[in-house]
């Protein structure tokens, strides 16, 4: 009997770490510029859950460092569904991350919550930041998913 609980408790476990394993996996990440020599160098991207559900809050974690400090800027971000841009945004650094940034590893993060009637699928994201200077110290591209599920919204 103990043997088949084991059996038992060891199959949900590896359920659980199987559902829960993909809800915040890495993404791949590219440069703007493969040669560009930016300030900022990105290490990854985390989204969560991953694919975004719609109605539902998402999280995107992006980990970085730098070599000097980064006082204040801003964050351009768009967004392209099946290669057309649909939307744009820009926030202030210093809302997505602890002010003044040093010279070290630093983390960016976002949540927001997409509407619920925002069509599934694949899409591109193109992230630019800038200094309060306005140059540019990074720009990064990466492709996330928008689930199949029926959004929140909907219930």
């Amino acid at each position: 009997m103990e043997m088949i609980q084991s059996k038992l408790i060891a199959s949900v476990f590896l359920i659980s770490l199987c559902l829960i394993a993909p809800l915040t996996r890495a993404t791949d990440v590219k440069y703007c510029d493969k040669k560009g020599n930016y300030n900022v160098k990105v290490k990854g991207v985390e989204i969560s859950p991953n694919p975004v559900a719609r109605g539902a809050p998402a999280t995107f974690s992006i980990s970085a460092t730098t070599g000097e400090a980064i006082s204040g800027g801003k964050l351009v971000i768009d967004v392209s569904y099946f290669g057309f841009h649909i939307h744009s945004e820009t926030h202030d650094l210093c809302e997505e991350t602890s002010c003044p940034v040093t010279d070290g590893d630093f983390l960016v993060a976002h949540s927001q919550v997409l509407p619920g009637y925002t069509p599934p699928g694949s899409y591109s994201l193109t992230m630019k930041m800038y200094d309060d200077k306005k140059a540019e110290l990074t720009c990064i591209a990466f492709d996330f998913s928008i689930g199949l599920g029926s959004s929140v919204a909907d219930s």
